[in-house]
This record gives C-alpha cells, sequence and structure tokens, in this order.
C-alpha cells in the first residue's frame, strides 16, 4: 500500500484528508497491512482485517453524501513504535441538521513502511454536565 509516513500526525493527515475527499483507496492505504487491525465505529460492530474495515467505509465513501470533518486533537502519548491520539470529531453534512461530537482513538504503529493506523475507534461525547454521571460520582 504506497505511501511512507514518516510521522502519525503524516498518517492521520492522509486519513482524514481521504475521508473529506471520499476516497476509499487513499483511506485504506493509511491501514496497517496486518490481520490485527481494528475498527470500531458508533453503532456498528468491530471491523477487523482490512476487507472488513473496507466493507463498512464503502458504502459511506462511495455515495453522493459529502462530509465535511472538523478535528480537534486533545491529547497525544507517542513512544518510538506506538502512537495514541485521542480526537475530537466534529462531521458535517450540508443540509443536515448539526450531529453530535464523537471521540476517537487512532492507535498508530511504526514498521518498516513508516507510521500506520492500527485502530481507529470512535463514540458519542459524554453529556455537556460531564464525563461520570452524577450517581457514579462519589
Amino acid at each position: 500500500m504506497g505511501n511512507s509516513f514518516e510521522t502519525p500526525q503524516d498518517a492521520e493527515d492522509a486519513y482524514y484528508d481521504a475521508i473529506d475527499e471520499m476516497d476509499l483507496e487513499a483511506m485504506m492505504a493509511v491501514w496497517e497491512e496486518s490481520d490485527e487491525v481494528l475498527c470500531l465505529l458508533p453503532m456498528s460492530p468491530a471491523q477487523r482485517g482490512l476487507e472488513a474495515i473496507r466493507k463498512v467505509w464503502e458504502p459511506m465513501l462511495s455515495g453522493d453524501m459529502v462530509l465535511n470533518m472538523e478535528i480537534k486533537h486533545l491529547s497525544w502519548i507517542e513512544t518510538d513504535d506506538i502512537a495514541i491520539h485521542l480526537i475530537k470529531e466534529i462531521v458535517k453534512i450540508p443540509g443536515a441538521p448539526e450531529t453530535q461530537p464523537v471521540y476517537a482513538t487512532n492507535i498508530y504503529r511504526r514498521g518498516g513502511n513508516g507510521w500506520r493506523i492500527l485502530m481507529h475507534q470512535n463514540s458519542p461525547t459524554p453529556p455537556a454536565q460531564g464525563i461520570i454521571p452524577p450517581t457514579m460520582q462519589r
């Protein structure tokens, strides 16, 4: 899968650029060539492996829907070979009501072809009142 990404941020930029451009092949080129890759989108079962990930993304990137995604970096943890990025994704669809942002966790691993995405997981953001529901606070 073509490109070599020198940093986790290069891989992340390519990933979100491909989604913005509705380019399935470019998005798939960011994933590590491994059976370990995992993608968990809201309200969907986890997809493991490149073919499963391709199948879940293909309908979203092949239609006429236009996605405008705003990304806000919240936290990064990076070592020599692993990077974990926590991101707030705000998806805007022209003409549609505003949607709730989601938090995404992107895990990157450095290998022979540079940095690649190993896992993408996202979930709805917590309610505005706070992360811990009042019933769980001490």
